[in-house]
């Protein structure tokens, strides 16, 4: 059985944002500033709680996946890929005033994942688009 290298460090917010994404590992963010880590936020137009309700419908749906830590404004959780059981950190942050839900999805070993943690991220963006 292979060790799982424990929760990273740069997991949480800092002065109310998600950390930023390592230079060079695998994570994409949608608070990032370069194109390569760069993604959109996910928009709601229901009330925060609506929203985050459905986000944690859909996170509870997918396979080999647990919530670590969940708030009124943000969720952690953990995303095990199937055949190599290695563990992503994706975290969600809402932004009320701006109707967004911003969100970092990070791997925590590797500097390729055959773009995994993009790929996720837009899957849970095209089930929360079908549910709000």
């Amino acid at each position: 059985m292979r060790n799982i290298p424990k929760r990273p460090v740069l997991v949480g917010l800092v002065d109310g944002k998600l950390q930023p994404c390592p230079k060079y590992r695998i994570c994409v963010s949608t608070q990032s500033e370069d194109d390569k880590h760069k993604i959109d936020p996910l928009r709601y137009a229901s009330s925060k709680k609506e929203a985050l309700d459905t986000l944690i419908k859909i996170i509870n749906s997918i396979k080999r996946t647990k919530i670590v830590k969940k708030t009124d404004d943000y969720i952690h959780a953990e995303f095990k890929t199937g055949l190599l059981k290695f563990v992503d950190d994706v975290e969600f942050l809402t932004n009320d005033e701006e109707k967004i839900i911003d969100f970092r999805s990070a791997s925590r070993v590797g500097n390729f994942d055959w773009g995994t943690n993009r790929r996720r991220m837009e899957k849970i963006r095209k089930k929360f688009v079908s549910l709000t």
